[in-house]
């Protein structure tokens, strides 16, 4: 539960919705996640709500990016998409089939805190990437709004308070409070794509019957670049900029639990939602290729050069333009307001993805802080950003386009280098060969895009060192929760805690372990008894806490119960000492109903060190600690379990 200090009704208006989107998004075996599947197309719609509304200005940023080179940039950022992208997130569909997505391969691959680091420095580039997104796709739908015909004047200069009342009216959604609509997915994909069939077709048709159009093209792609090889090295060289059409790939692997699989499926190895998710990238991806080609081309052909720049009727909307010259004002109308829907949408998609992500990585790191876990302060946050970012890019689609592609290209080159170390971890050569190559595309992708357009990069730095900063401070500021979500006594645990009980007062002595030989416990039981007045007669436990990762925050306690030279022993693993001896102090006394005593010996040092190695290795003083947690943990001093410090 989220710990919001404000006054009831608003407390309830702010977490409001936080357990039926969990439930909603959470696979497993509760019946609303069952509820919550869809067949693979309908799951595709709602991912194609960013994948495939690029088409509002794709094709405008890539004539702006090659020129008359803009068709054959176009099919190499298609042959990318099909032979690079595609496979890379088939594998991780397979081996990520929960939703966790590259990010998740990636952790699992580093330990400790440099497995953390790398998943809040990812993060930072997830927020680029969505954040984006919401402002990019804003300020695109902006663009369709103000050079449409039927459009007041008074709002022809209206681009930058448009925008920023679009993204306040998508914060507005989710302040309300948001499903997933895969209805209205389905409903605005299946409109956009037929219109754009349409559009599409009709610009090709003129090209095909005006091949003076062709020849005009042709030449003019002549006279810029003689040599072919030369034309290919160019296109090569731009493709970075037209990096937008890759989008939608991760996305498309964190929906996984959304999508029905077959009957025999488990939760480990469901085998139908694999195969499913796997055609839904195959379709989605076939689908935007031949849209990106054919509209390409027409575009480039078909509009003057002059009209994608800036100011010009084609910027940033280059289908809208053919449509509304082609198929008159009333359908070129038709066609904005589908676009600007669907592009306002795939905010919504991108917005719900940052809610997503966050909450999956920062709150099992003990690293976000406590309006994190609560939708509506998150989107507060979100879209305050989503204005600020706006209001420095001035709303303007092609100079934030660097900035998105660098969020894509580097979420597409981790999951890149995390398929590469899978099938390298699982000796399959071939495949780990294959895999390098397309890894390297895209790393020099991505470098070439941050060198040419290096705002993408300050953006993430910015979502990157708030991240870190705000996460290092909330896991300080929780450092002293109760942070175990289960302790499971072992048989042999429970019956030395059962004879425990039955001997009169449960004492427990704190050990560290080392030798673990007799001559270790006989002198710490001696130790303890002489500083404490613990009295002969009295039977004592040991309880020893072997330090695991201690990166980790939350964790379910194994207690195992072990006979070691005629001494009894409950020993476990855990990320840190003193959270662990809390909760197993908490558990005896919620299970036998006996205040448990524990002892420890007071730990010489610098306190500010030990307190440094609490947060970072989960020892340091451990008595103040597990006191505190107590404290915290249990405010009845009554109910508390005792602590003793000789």
């Amino acid at each position: 539960m989220v710990n919001v200090k404000t006054r009831p009704g608003l407390r309830t208006w702010l977490l409001e919705g936080e357990h039926k989107r969990a439930e909603q998004l959470k696979g497993g075996k509760r019946e609303t996640a069952k509820e919550a599947e869809h067949p693979w197309w309908k799951v595709m719609c709602l991912t194609g709500v960013d994948y495939f509304s690029t088409l509002g200005y794709q094709p405008g940023i890539a004539a702006l990016a090659a020129g008359v080179l803009s068709p054959l940039a176009t099919v190499v950022l298609v042959i990318l998409t099909l032979c690079g992208a595609l496979p890379i997130y088939r594998r991780v569909a397979r081996e990520s089939p929960h939703g966790q997505g590259s990010i998740a391969m990636l952790e699992k691959l580093l330990s400790w805190w440099s497995g953390k680091l790398l998943v809040l420095v990812l993060l930072g580039f997830v927020a680029t990437d969505f954040v984006i997104t919401i402002t990019l796709s804003a300020a695109d739908a902006t663009a369709h709004v103000v050079e449409n015909p039927f459009v007041p004047s008074a709002l022809h200069n209206g681009q930058l308070w448009i925008t920023l009342v679009l993204i306040a009216l998508l914060g507005a959604v989710f302040l309300k409070g948001f499903a997933e609509a895969i209805g209205v997915a389905v409903v605005l994909v299946g409109v956009y794509l037929a219109l754009n069939v349409v559009v599409v077709a009709t610009a090709v048709e003129h090209v095909v019957t005006s091949p003076k159009l062709v020849v005009d093209w042709q030449n003019l792609l002549v006279a810029q670049h003689p040599n072919p090889w030369l034309m290919v090295g160019v296109a090569l060289v731009v493709f970075p900029k037209l990096a937008l059409g890759l989008s939608g790939f991760e996305t498309g692997v964190s929906v996984m639990p959304l999508v029905k699989g077959k009957p025999g499926d488990s939760e480990p190895e469901p085998e139908g939602r694999i195969r499913n998710t796997r055609r839904l990238l195959l379709t989605a991806a076939l689908t935007m290729s031949a849209f990106l080609i054919t509209s390409s081309f027409a575009t480039t052909v078909l509009i003057p050069q002059q009209e994608f720049q800036p100011g010009g009727a084609a910027n940033g909307r280059a289908l809208a333009f053919l449509a509304h010259q082609y198929l008159g004002d009333v359908f070129g109308t038709v066609y904005d307001v589908s676009t600007i829907a669907i592009l306002w949408f795939a905010g919504a998609s991108a917005m719900a993805g940052l809610l997503n992500i966050v909450p999956r990585y920062l709150p099992r790191y003990g690293m976000a802080p406590d309006w994190a876990r609560a939708t509506r302060p998150l989107v507060i946050v979100v879209a305050l950003i989503a204005f600020v970012i706006t209001l420095i890019f001035d709303a303007n689609v092609e100079e934030q386009g660097g900035a998105y592609a660098t969020g894509v290209l580097v979420l597409i080159s981790s999951a890149a280098v995390a398929v590469t170390l899978s099938a390298r971890r699982r000796r399959q050569r071939r495949a780990f060969v294959a895999y390098l190559v397309i890894t390297l595309v895209f790393l020099y992708t991505t470098i070439a895009n941050v060198i040419e357009r290096p705002d993408g990069v300050k953006i993430a730095a910015f979502f990157i060192v708030a991240i870190v900063l705000t996460s290092m401070i909330s896991r300080a500021t929780r450092s002293l929760e109760l942070r175990v979500e289960e302790v499971d006594f072992d048989a042999a645990a429970q019956r030395i805690l059962d004879k425990a009980v039955r001997a009169g007062e449960i004492r427990i002595i704190a050990n560290e372990p080392d030798a673990r030989d007799e001559a270790e416990y006989r002198d710490k039981e001696r130790e303890a008894r002489e500083d404490n007045h613990i009295p002969t007669d009295c039977a004592i436990l040991f309880l020893e806490v072997t330090i695991s990762d201690a990166s980790d925050f939350e964790t379910t306690l194994r207690v195992h119960g072990e006979k070691r030279a005629g001494y009894r022993i409950l020993r476990m693993k855990s990320p840190s000492i003193a959270n662990a001896i809390a909760a197993v102090l908490l558990h005896i006394r919620d299970e036998t109903g006996k205040q448990p005593h524990i002892y420890f010996a007071w730990t010489e040092g610098n306190p500010f060190k030990f307190l440094i190695r609490y947060l970072i290795f989960g020892d340091g003083d451990i008595a103040p600690v597990t006191r505190e947690v107590l404290r915290r943990a249990e405010p009845d001093p009554h109910r508390r379990p005792l602590v003793h410090v000789g």
